[in-house]
């Protein structure tokens, strides 16, 4: 019997697997790429920007930046780079006002101790802060026509600073390639409008929008044309490993910083497929696991992995449900996937419906597999509801694939499903 530790919110699940039904654990192959402590590795990228002049150098005789940065459902360390990045961009300008703008996307407004949370309890007293709202038409100017086709309104404060700066990090996404860099922009601190264009459902079923597909993904190329027309000057992006740390960095033009973030990251997590009867993975832990809404980006690796009629066990704290009423009611005013498929498949770009992007993406995984959720009893129903099967821990949830695809199934655990290309 095999024991393979998998995140589930802040702890760990456990799962005992025997080890002549286990194909594979895949994982990422995460390694610093210089000896140094978070801190130096950040500041080693500032120092060193990819294709632009240094932060400091950008700022200087500016009279204000606006700092783009990530909300509660990202892992963005910014204990450690919001500080170096204040400094960075005081170092010569030290009286220049800078605004931070939480860059929330669709997302639910990000809230006063997740604010403290994220950044310490200094940064949230002595800098000013902008929690994004994608509905507010009057926090928005017009940008343009996406190459899409579709219109770009983002958040005014673009247009109402002399400099605009963002952080993140880069880890393989599940439609737009990878995250960071342009993704801060859109969909960042876009419109809820000009996101639902550019999460449409021809562009979601186009096959270049996957994990680690950059080329020729539609997606892609309306965030790269966003952060253009934001005239973002300056990207701050980190690389975390599997314990939420950062083992690497980029700084500099958005574009190009960006690039060699991927290709870095894709290094680490390019792995070989490897098709079972049943996958076992999970979203990475908290924060990424907060929701049955971002889970699915992790089941789309255990998609890739499983053969079509086989098993997916998703582990997910769920600490927030289901993360979105419109993305559950996809499936609970409906029968079964297969409808939730072909109702979100007639809808045309211009008349995208909210969420229905992630609801296309599971239920193209729910259709090819039985999935289970492992989760704590208080979202049974929420699972059950959605058309998936709950579990309360994940060797029960073993157990009961068992029972429906044989003794003699195989299983791959992919511990981190959010942490690999396949």
């Amino acid at each position: 019997m095999k024991t393979i530790e998998i995140p589930f919110g802040k702890s760990k699940q456990f799962v005992n697997v025997p080890e002549k039904r286990l194909s594979a654990i895949i994982s990422p192959n995460h390694a610093n790429v210089m000896s140094a402590s978070e801190q130096e590795i950040v500041l080693a990228a500032l120092t060193n920007p990819i294709g632009t002049k240094r932060l400091c150098e950008l700022a200087y005789g500016k009279q204000s930046v606006l700092i783009i940065t990530s909300d509660h459902t990202r892992p963005v360390p910014s204990r450690i780079t919001m500080p170096l990045l204040l400094e960075e961009i005081r170092r010569d300008n030290p009286e220049i006002s800078i605004t931070l703008l939480i860059a929330t996307g669709v997302h639910r407004p990000t809230t006063e101790a997740e604010l403290r949370a994220r950044f310490g309890d200094e940064i949230v007293k002595n800098e000013s802060i902008v929690v994004h709202n994608a509905y507010s038409e009057g926090d928005m100017a017009y940008f343009g026509i996406l190459p899409s086709g579709g219109e770009l309104w983002l958040n005014k404060l673009i247009k109402e600073n002399d400099l605009v700066v963002s952080e993140g990090f880069i880890e393989p996404h599940f439609f737009a390639g990878f995250s960071g860099g342009r993704k801060s922009i859109l969909p960042g601190i876009a419109s809820s409008k000009t996101v639902l264009y550019n999460h449409n459902a021809s562009f979601i079923a186009d096959p270049n929008a996957r994990q680690g597909s950059l080329d020729n993904n539609p997606i892609h190329k309306d965030m790269l044309f966003a952060a253009n027309q934001a005239k973002l000057a300056f990207i701050l992006n980190v690389i975390i490993d599997t314990e939420k740390k950062v083992i690497a960095a980029v700084a500099g033009d958005h574009e190009k910083a960006h690039f060699a973030g991927c290709e870095l990251c894709e290094k680490m997590t390019r792995v070989e497929k490897v098709v079972s009867d049943i996958i076992i993975t999970s979203n990475g832990g908290y924060p990424l696991d907060q929701n049955v809404y971002q889970s699915v980006k992790g089941m789309t690796a255990a998609e890739a992995c499983v053969r079509q009629g086989g098993a997916i066990i998703m582990c997910a704290a769920l600490g927030d449900g289901h993360g979105g009423e419109s993305f559950y009611r996809w499936f609970a005013d409906r029968p079964n996937a297969e409808a939730v498929m072909y109702d979100i498949e007639s809808i045309p770009a211009e008349k995208t419906l909210m969420d229905q992007w992630e609801a296309q993406i599971l239920a193209r995984v729910m259709s090819k597999a039985t999935c289970w959720f492992v989760t704590g009893s208080e979202n049974r129903e929420l699972i059950e509801t959605m058309h998936m099967k709950w579990a309360s821990d994940v060797d029960s949830a073993l157990a009961e694939a068992t029972v429906l695809l044989g003794e003699g199934s195989t299983v791959t655990v992919i511990p981190d499903g959010v942490g690999v290309i396949i």
